[in-house]
């Protein structure tokens, strides 16, 4: 908002700089984007005004906050002749040269008309000077008045051609199916069935609250006007400017939440201004369609309370005082004061909006700094912060660099890793239109990022919030790629591959106290044979999926542009399950045994296609019927080619036995080794080598 000085000083009587008035402001909570000099030792001061004071978006508004920050009286509009802020003393009829029908009241509670013959002509000197320093270009007498009436009280105003409005009649409706209109701009643009359109008796000649029709524009021909001020819903302006991709002066005002009591006194102040210009006269009555007034808004302000937001006992005189100067109705009660809030002021809704207006103008600076006092216990932290700390905890130090992405993601790459992915009824842009259904697109997305700007190996993680329809439920998700190792005088780096990430998942697992087992995966973005399912394998929640690790295949690493020579690793954990299947365990120390253990070495020969998972499944079930107990089992080699037959695959496995109560016998470990290769025989068909 460009408020010019000079302007300012008809509504409050001070004798400061514009300096003086930014510094006093700005220590009231408003931001200042610049202060500008023009000739004659007038200024203008930029505010930054933010969405929820929309009252703020003209003069009057900010001369508000001026008068009550220099403790000085405000000079409303008013009657007097002599003063420039001043309104037409007319008549409100219910019709009077121009029929008024509201046929949606919910988009449209209020619509005020009047009609005016006119004689355009070029603005005076101070009118068009005053608007160009304000940031808005002069076009002609009418068009300026309604310009300098938005500016000054913040209400929109608009003029349409009275002899271009068919059959004298104004109708505030929705858009019909497929209805067109051509605005102000000259572009033809099609309107939705849910936009709110001011129509006469054939056509839609505005798009309510954001900008008039080419059809009904004032023109150097025009001779008579009809006035419109009113008040349009701030949800509909807002969704029909972004759908138009239509910004205005006055769309930005109403989708904000305009003044409800605000449009006759605009349309006498537009009366008075063109009057005083020489510009016409009302060829009638104000048309002031109403038909459900609204009752102010009644707030009851507490003294204890207002000293104990703000820790400083504020005197009764100054609350009154900044109330009142702010123009709140202010009434005092036994506990405080009943106060009315204005319709200008749609920000005021509970007493904490009343506290911080006080405490703005008394001043924050003035205010002690003390810890507020303790009426009850502080609420235990909630046990996903420790966890999410603890997965930090594991990962940082793994190599890992912590990424945080957006939850909302583009829809072309949720589809690549999920299936039915929640879209974004008025997503900010196309690239935000989708709730992440993984953090898996995000990260793979970081990657490609940190690849186009050079970094060769990249390794994030990820904790955060995932969307389905079913709800949403925390994860941890990792993406890796270039090198597993690093370089170094023993041995060049190794890429990252399938087992890295598959690693990672078992050492968060494993800090979990979490058993789990790996399945074969088809998931689509997962390269075959490189991809498994997560799944736990032991207590209440067995058989549960937990995740997925793999090898991101190559066409989805293309699409979201990574190079194609790059292979990366992907995993996805899911927290709140590892979280549910969390075994608690005793944190005693256990004792080494004390008996010495057993190691044995078994080679097979399986089909290629059997996963190792399933071999290591198999051994275990049968190690816990041995003679001799089965502790470990690792595979250590994996072999393919001369004397292995086609399709086959030669695995050797180590086997440790060891006992807590005796030694073990060469007999009890060679019956055992037999046991675990017979099961194996007869699951997976499997040949000793």
């Amino acid at each position: 908002m460009r408020l010019v000085l000079s302007w300012l000083k008809e509504f409050v009587d001070i004798d400061a700089s514009a300096d003086d008035v930014a510094g006093r402001l700005g220590l009231r909570g408003f931001e200042v984007a610049s202060v500008e000099a023009l000739a004659g030792g007038d200024a203008v001061i930029d505010f930054e005004i933010t969405a929820n004071r929309p009252d703020c978006l003209s003069v009057l508004g900010l001369a508000r906050e001026v008068a009550t920050a220099f403790d000085r009286p405000l000079r409303l509009p008013s009657t007097d002749a002599d003063a420039r802020v001043r309104l037409a003393e007319l008549p409100v009829a219910r019709a009077d040269g121009v029929r008024v029908t509201i046929e949606d009241e919910e988009l449209c509670p209020r619509y005020a008309a009047l009609v005016a013959d006119v004689s355009l002509g070029p603005s005076p000197a101070w009118l068009a000077a005053r608007l160009e320093a304000a940031g808005v270009r002069p076009i002609s007498t009418i068009v300026d008045v309604t310009n300098y009436v938005n500016l000054e009280i913040g209400q929109p105003m608009h003029a349409f051609d009275a002899a271009r409005i068919a059959g004298g009649e104004i109708r505030v409706r929705r858009a019909k199916p497929g209805e067109t209109i051509t605005t102000l701009d000259g572009v033809d643009r099609k309107l939705d069935p849910d936009m709110l359109v001011i129509a006469d008796r054939d056509r839609a000649q505005a798009i309510a609250g954001v900008m008039g029709g080419a059809a009904s524009e004032v023109s150097a021909s025009t001779t008579r006007v009809v006035f419109e001020s009113a008040y349009f819903k701030a949800t509909s302006v807002r969704r029909t400017s972004k759908r138009l991709g239509l910004k205005t002066e006055a769309s930005t005002r109403f989708e904000r939440g305009a003044d409800i009591g605000a449009q006759v006194t605009a349309i006498q102040r537009a009366t008075a201004l063109m009057e005083r210009l020489g510009a016409g006269r009302p060829a009638g009555s104000i048309v002031d369609v109403f038909p459900r007034p609204r009752p102010a808004v009644a707030l009851h302000l507490r003294r204890d309370r207002l000293a104990r937001l703000l820790g400083a006992a504020v005197p009764d005189g100054d609350t009154e005082r900044i109330l009142r100067g702010l123009g709140l109705g202010v009434a005092r009660a036994a506990d405080g004061w009943d106060v009315v809030a204005p319709t200008f002021r749609v920000d005021l809704l509970r007493e904490v909006d009343l506290i911080e207006e006080v405490g703005r103008h008394y001043g924050f600076d003035s205010l002690e700094p003390r810890f507020p006092p303790l009426t009850e216990l502080a609420p235990p932290p909630d046990a996903r912060v420790a966890r999410d700390q603890l997965v930090r905890r594991l990962l940082m130090p793994a190599g890992l660099s912590e990424a945080i992405t957006f939850g909302f993601i583009e829809a072309k790459a949720a589809e690549l890793f999920a299936d039915g992915a929640i879209r974004v009824a008025n997503p900010l842009s196309g690239k935000f239109d989708t709730l992440r259904p993984s953090l898996l697109p995000g990260l793979v997305d970081a990657v490609a990022h940190n690849r186009r700007h050079g970094r060769r190996d990249v390794r994030l993680f990820e904790v955060g919030t995932r969307f389905a329809a079913a709800g949403e439920t925390r994860s941890v998700g990792v993406a890796w790629t270039g090198a597993a190792t690093i370089d170094h005088w023993s041995g060049a780096a190794r890429e990252v591959d399938f087992f890295d990430v598959k690693g990672i998942a078992e050492h968060m697992a494993a800090a979990f106290r979490v058993a789990v087992r790996f399945e074969p995966s088809r998931a689509p973005y997962l390269v075959a044979g490189q991809a498994a399912a997560i799944v736990v394998a032991d207590g209440a929640e067995r058989g549960a999926p937990l995740g997925l690790a793999g090898v991101l295949a190559p066409n989805v690493a293309d699409a979201r542009g990574l190079p194609r020579q790059d292979r990366v690793c992907v995993a996805e954990l899911d927290l709140d399950l590892l979280d549910r299947a969390r075994a608690i365990a005793s944190d005693a120390a256990v004792p080494l045994a004390r008996h010495p253990f057993v190691v044995r070495d078994l080679s097979i020969v399986v089909a290629e296609t059997l996963p190792a998972e399933i071999i290591r499944g198999t051994i275990l079930t049968a190690g816990g019927r041995l003679p001799a107990p089965l502790v470990a089992s690792t595979f250590f080699d994996r072999y393919q080619g001369t004397g292995v037959p086609e399709g086959a695959v030669s695995v050797s496995v180590r086997l440790t036995f060891q006992a807590p109560d005796r030694t073990l016998t060469d007999a009890e470990v060679n019956q055992s080794v037999d046991k675990v290769l017979a099961a194996l025989v007869r699951e997976h068909g499997a040949i000793q080598r």
